[in-house]
């Protein structure tokens, strides 16, 4: 047997529960892994509250994992007992001591990475690489606004974009988060708390406006950042909790875009470039996850509650 959170009904999340449960054997293809740290995304509160239909209960949550090596499927060779690896993906969920993946959702864990920083990696940097590089097309000199830039993915995205020659343009509504953000590379970077923030970006672009935003609350958002773009300009929307009415002449005037992203659309060629990138990142030093918090796994639900919270700096990971 071993701990895991569980979760035999959909609502808030009170419902998460640390329970003990059998300990899951890997098929054809697939590795258990003794996971050290697990972290904790905005969509797994989404998939807690049952906004994904295709899930059925009970489930153990958690796309985000590094640990160790402890057993393969048969006909594995890609890992051996014992490797250092992290993860992405879910098949029977990191919120746990032990967790099954799919060969291709594991990926080595590099040199000098702690186990707290791969739990941090594949969906803040893969959602991050995959929104500037294969959905925006972003280049060396492109401007960047990157909404909640304090979060895992807009430091991730930060990160990525500063190492890439453009100009980041970063938002964070805390001091300490404005100030990490500037850390990681962001040229300028504005209080998303202050009413008319968004009045400056003509005056930091010259008149000109953004070539791509990074949007990861598209409901609150989505309608100002139209009007920031520049002619052929691009909306990445990376979240969203609700519905919003924007204005179309916003988006002819330029011939603008507004692109969504899934991680889950990603083809595993893909996933294997991304995971190149992140590894070649790390190595450089130019990639660096930063640590909110570590909880231990009985504190799922409170994990849940702050990850939603304002003023995110970083991210918050479960040490089962």
């Amino acid at each position: 047997m071993m701990k895991a959170i569980q979760l035999s009904t959909f609502g808030g999340p009170e419902v998460l529960k640390l329970v003990d449960i059998p300990v899951p054997e890997p098929g054809p293809g697939q590795v258990r892994v003794c996971v050290k740290a697990a972290g904790v995304n905005p969509v797994d509160t989404y998939w807690r509250s049952g906004a994904n239909p295709t899930l059925s209960l009970p489930l153990t949550p958690g796309l985000d994992g590094a640990g160790l090596v402890e057993s393969l499927g048969p006909s594995v060779t890609e890992f051996a007992v014992g490797d250092l690896v992290y993860f992405g993906g879910w098949l029977t969920g990191a919120y746990a001591e032990k967790a099954v993946l799919r060969v291709s959702q594991l990926h080595a864990l590099p040199a000098g990475v702690t186990f707290q920083q791969g739990a941090a990696l594949h969906v803040p940097y893969a959602t991050a690489h995959r929104a500037l590089f294969h959905r925006a097309g972003a280049r060396a000199g492109d401007v960047i606004l990157i909404h909640g830039a304090s979060g895992g993915v807009g430091l991730a995205a930060t990160q990525f974009a500063s190492a890439a020659g453009m100009t980041v343009i970063g938002t964070a509504g805390t001091e300490r988060g404005r100030q990490l953000v500037e850390a990681q590379g962001a040229r300028y970077v504005l209080d998303h708390t202050e009413p008319h923030y968004l009045n400056r970006i003509p005056e930091l672009t010259g008149g000109r406006g953004v070539d791509v935003v990074l949007e990861m609350l598209a409901n609150v958002n989505l309608a100002k950042d139209l009007p920031l773009l520049s002619r052929g300009g691009r909306v990445i929307v990376i979240g969203s909790r609700g519905k919003i009415e924007i204005t179309p002449r916003d988006v002819m005037m330029r011939e603008a875009d507004i692109r969504g992203l899934s991680l889950f659309n990603v083809a595993d060629d893909d996933l294997r470039s991304i995971h190149a990138a992140i590894a070649s990142g790390l190595h450089c030093g130019v990639l660096k996850p930063i640590i909110r918090d570590e909880l231990p796994l009985s504190e799922a639900a409170r994990a849940h509650t702050k990850v939603l919270e304002p003023g995110a700096v970083g991210k918050i990971l479960l040490i089962p």
